[in-house]
């Protein structure tokens, strides 16, 4: 994925928000928000961070994303794939620690255009 993937109009969805703002699903959502970034973040635990609705899961959100973003564990990412496959989500970036191998594999099976290994954050001048 390249710089140019972060669009401010693209909907996106970050899975694994977290109200802990020392944790990295929180900062990824605090920073994506405020540089512009249409982002929806997707919680089973949540309602409102950072004065944002947060949805229990992908199927309950109003707009489909373009693009999901995991900062989960890996067995909760082989089910985020899973979610992504069956609502017709095409795009998913595992940051590091939220990938397994058989999420990645998963997801190219479901031909699901995956990228790991990488940080957004930093792969998008965020960073």
């Amino acid at each position: 994925m390249a710089k140019s993937d972060l669009k401010k109009d693209k909907v996106i969805a970050v899975v694994g928000v977290s109200e802990d703002p020392n944790k990295y699903g929180f900062k990824i959502f605090n920073d994506l928000l405020s540089a512009g970034i249409n982002a929806t973040g997707v919680n089973p635990k949540s309602s409102i961070i950072l004065g944002h609705k947060v949805y229990k899961s992908l199927k309950n959100l109003v707009e489909l994303p373009e693009l999901v973003i995991t900062v989960t564990p890996p067995e909760v990412t082989e089910k985020i794939v899973d979610e992504c496959h069956e609502l017709g989500i095409r795009q998913i970036w595992m940051q590091p620690g939220s990938e397994s191998k058989a999420a990645i594999e998963k997801a190219k099976e479901y031909g699901i255009m995956t990228t790991y290994d990488a940080c957004i954050m930093h792969q998008n001048g965020i960073w």
